[in-house]
């Protein structure tokens, strides 16, 4: 934790240091320097030490570069560097610093790996380099990986920490807002840094930093900042990779144009996309696939007294604290041994000046020079002459330090440094420079004590070093960071909102198309193949949706299940799609016969119906908690099964149809509101053999098209739902071939299936008849005719709600689709599908979201502007008002 460096790191520093290749020196051979730390410090070979000193020279992976480098040391595009023969180096300014005072007993130096010199076990370090630099390794069952961190954000946390050891984490964060990468990029919310400086562990989302241009009339993403560690060569080529293999549908190509004019550490990707292409969709969608988004791990593990410990920031600081106190320490009592000895050595001089004419001839009258050492300590000078040549205050501490006498002689070590000297030196001394050294040694004496004498002191020395440091080499955050996790983003932000056909076969096969998949026909066409079933597997639902809804599945069971449209396999028309047991976790035996889809969980409610006439009404709240195994929808009893779900809202009314063309209106409060695991009421009486085939709303402003298996049908108005030309609230008739009942209670002799009436006088019978609509009843009867299911006709099988500009979507039994306009079909009048092939389903979309057809003989080709209008409708799946676009089928609705 103390100089945050690993041993080649620290080993590379000191050899240079000993090459005195400070930032001012000039730049030598890499190679010397491997050579160098290779022979005298590192018992490894050169291509370990290479690799390394390259490292601690790339600004893009150092945040505070350690080395000054001249010439190819590699690029973030990923190129390698040049051969050590090739590239020159010297130490940077940060490092310099690091290593500052190395020479005054801050550290401990150990012997290096063949005993021939010594090494220090860490550097001084005037900076939190594990901090700023960061660092990652793998040891035996740990690892560490600290991100970099913004030198002078560093700096302010470590003044805080001096100024108020009791500061909190978020004091800390507030001066030291988290990791700085050397790349930048942007950070995705600040809970990983949270976390991280709290306890020492997490993860934490980082961006690369991009913004929007156009270019060519096409929207371009420019990448200028890439994620820590990686490189534009890995980046280019994943996406490339992503377009190639069509994860990432919108991008038409990746252009790298980066060039030296950029900042060291940034980058000029540009992504064009394809002009249909939602840029904020492509944008997420490179997040979550491409290296563009990366998790950086966070483990703030380091060696505290040679044992390794996860910390957190503040820990960390605190232990850098330490580690500055005890070299501030060292350095400081070092240097105060150093003036004492010099003080005593001018001192001797002093004496020795009082009368050098005596020092002189002594010297010269002596044999050797270990006889002159000698014949100097038996000079006695009175104390009297010493305390006129040192001064008052200069006496005292020579008295302190020899005692209180007469006389004085001069110590072994004095008269080591006088006959040292030469004789010309010797007479030349001058006593005001003496008295100038003597008093300067003595105030810097004074002050080691006085650091030494209070912790607090040496905290001070610490905190000014801080606050130089980061005047020296702070500069602005690289690295910015965003509110909001980047989990916040769900997946309909990777997914390009579109309108799409969703459709489902009896036997279970789902898949969703492109709208555009099917073409507008006039009635009576041929139709087009809308999926590949088998004979014994026809379409059960075919509904429109958009992509982002939620498609809620209602088995016959009772159970509701969940799924996204795009969640859906996405196929062409005739392709057959993917079983549902696939995708939703379903008992066995259990078979979807519903699906609604909805965007919000708001206040209107599901009114699901039973093939035994039971109707039950549930909020659509209730189903807002999505849960993998499904829910209870409705409590059966019985063999009852559910037919049909609608979603209804306060002021609606409902409408039921059954097998034998009976139907019933009633107002949707007749039902009132119940939890999910309930049975419900009674909404239709049913006679013998009867049962619900259907249920939709009735708009007034629509009406109601009901088809027979045979395919003829008719389209009846809803109305009012009050009795039109009656005061008395008598049942009327709802079309022209339907009886008049006389109450809700049905009679038991209406026409049924099993009394059938010829063509001629049905025909005769609705020409006769106008105006007639389903009146509102009560909830429970048996309702009034709907229509006549003849032998001609056959037995009902789905209702649908339409609108003159909507558009119908006939099913057969063998899977083929014919698209009718509502309009097209007359009022109270049969249509006609395929006379050769039996109806299973109806399915409806409102408004004209088909393209329309060019001729008589079916769908032509369609017009481009019709293609981009769609496209802009759907893209947000909401018409100009607001609301989504209702999609309602016989079995389906769509909110």
């Amino acid at each position: 934790m103390r100089d945050g460096l690993k041993p080649s790191q620290r080993r590379i520093l000191v050899a240079m240091n000993d090459l005195n290749l400070g930032p001012n020196s000039g730049r030598v051979k890499c190679a010397k320097i491997c050579g160098d730390t290779s022979g005298n410090y590192h018992p490894h070979g050169e291509g370990s030490v290479y690799p390394t000193l390259v490292r601690m020279a790339q600004n893009w992976n150092m945040r505070e570069t350690l080395v000054d480098k001249q010439g190819n040391f590699g690029s973030l595009a990923g190129m390698p560097p040049a051969a050590m023969r090739y590239t020159e180096a010297r130490l940077a300014g940060p490092a310099a610093d690091m290593l500052h005072d190395l020479d005054r007993d801050t550290v401990d130096f150990i012997p290096t790996y063949d005993q021939r010199n010594l090494e220090p076990v860490v550097l001084p370090a005037k900076f939190p380099n594990l901090l700023v630099n960061g660092s990652n390794g793998i040891a035996v069952g740990m690892a560490t990986s600290i991100p970099p961190h913004n030198l002078g954000e560093v700096c302010d946390a470590t003044v805080l920490l001096i100024d108020n050891p009791n500061a909190n984490l978020g004091q800390i964060l507030e001066v030291m807002q988290g990791p700085d990468f050397p790349t930048g990029g942007v950070i995705c919310g600040r809970a990983g840094i949270i976390q991280g400086f709290a306890t020492g562990r997490s993860t934490i989302t980082l961006r690369a930093r991009t913004h929007f241009e156009t270019e060519k009339n096409a929207d371009v993403i420019v990448v200028t900042e890439i994620p820590y560690q990686d490189t534009r060569d890995r980046i280019r080529g994943k996406l490339e990779e992503l377009v190639k293999e069509e994860r990432i549908k919108g991008i038409a190509k990746v252009t790298d144009y980066t060039d030296r004019n950029d900042k060291p550490w940034q980058v000029q990707i540009h992504i064009q996309l394809k002009r249909e292409a939602d840029k904020e969709v492509v944008l997420n969608q490179l997040f979550q696939f491409s290296p563009l988004q990366q998790t950086v791990s966070v483990i703030l593990l380091a060696l505290v007294g040679n044992r390794p410990k996860v910390m957190s920031v503040k820990e960390m600081l605190q232990e850098f604290i330490l580690h500055r106190i005890d070299v501030i320490r060292r350095r400081t009592e070092f240097l105060l041994s150093e003036a004492r000895k010099r003080k005593h050595t001018v001192e001797g001089l002093m004496i020795a000046q009082i009368d050098i004419d005596e020092v002189i001839r002594t010297i010269r009258q002596s044999p050797s020079r270990a006889e002159a050492k000698v014949r100097l300590q038996q000079i006695a000078v009175p104390s009297e002459l010493i305390a006129r040549a040192l001064g008052e205050s200069g006496f005292r501490l020579f008295q302190d330090d020899n005692g209180i006498k007469p006389t004085y002689s001069l110590s072994p070590n004095q008269s080591e440094a006088i006959v040292s000297m030469q004789l010309g030196s010797l007479a030349n001394l001058e006593r005001d420079k003496l008295v100038e050294e003597f008093n300067k040694l003595l105030a810097d004496i004074t002050g080691y004590l006085s650091l030494l004498s209070d912790e607090a002191n040496i905290r001070a020395v610490v905190r000014q070093d801080m606050l130089d440091m980061k005047a020296k080499y702070g500069d602005k955050r690289r690295t910015a960071i965003e509110e909001g996790e980047a989990e916040d983003v769900n997946r309909d932000d990777l997914i390009t909102e579109e309108t799409m056909t969703v459709v489902l076969s009896q036997r279970g096969y789902i898949k969703r198309t492109q709208l555009t998949e099917y073409e507008a026909q006039n009635r009576g066409g041929k139709g087009i193949i809308g999926a590949k079933t088998e004979d014994d597997d026809p379409i059960q639902n075919l509904f429109v949706a958009s992509t982002h809804d939620w498609l809620l599945f209602f088995t016959d069971k009772g159970k509701v299940y969940w799924s996204k449209v795009y969640d859906l396999p996405l196929g062409t028309r005739t392709a057959k799609g993917r079983a549902l047991v696939n995708l939703l976790t379903m008992s066995e035996g259990e078979k979807v016969c519903n699906c609604v889809a909805v965007r919000d969980y708001d206040d209107r409610g599901l009114m699901i119906a039973t093939r035994n006439g039971t109707v039950k009404k549930t909020p659509l709240e209730e189903y807002s908690r999505v849960k993998k195994g499904g829910l209870i929808a409705i409590s059966l009893v019985d063999d009852d099964l559910v037919v049909d779900v609608q979603l209804v809202s306060k002021g609606q009314s409902v409408l039921l149809a059954t097998a034998n063309g009976m139907s019933i209106r009633f107002a949707e409060s007749d039902a009132r509101s119940m939890g999910r695991a309930t049975q419900g009421v009674r909404g239709i009486r049913l006679s013998k053999g009867d049962f619900v085939i259907g249920m939709v709303i009735a708009d007034p402003e629509k009406s109601l098209l009901t088809v027979c298996e045979n395919g003829h049908g008719k389209r009846t108005p809803f109305g009012t739902g009050e009795a039109e030309g009656s005061d008395t609230g008598d049942t009327l008739a709802a079309d022209g071939a339907a009886d008049t009942l006389a109450t809700s209670d049905a009679d038991d002799s209406a026409p049924t299936a099993d009394a059938p009436e010829s063509d001629e006088a049905e025909a005769g019978d609705e020409a006769a008849k106008s105006g007639a609509q389903y009146r509102l009843q009560g909830r429970g009867g048996k309702g009034v005719r709907d229509i006549k299911t003849t032998a001609r006709n056959g037995k009902a099988v789905d209702i649908v709600a339409v609108t003159d500009a909507d558009e119908v979507l006939m099913v057969t039994a063998s899977g083929k689709i014919q698209r009718l306009r509502a309009g097209d079909i007359s009022v109270r009048r049969d249509c006609e599908g395929w006379s050769r092939d039996r109806v299973s389903r109806l399915s409806l979309c409102e408004g004209n979201f088909f393209r329309e057809a060019k001729d008589d003989n079916g769908a032509g080709p369609h017009d481009s502007r019709d293609d981009q209008q769609l496209g802009q409708r759907t893209a947000s799946g909401r018409h100009q008002s607001g609301s989504l676009p209702a999609v309602a089928t016989a079995h389906s609705a769509t909110a």
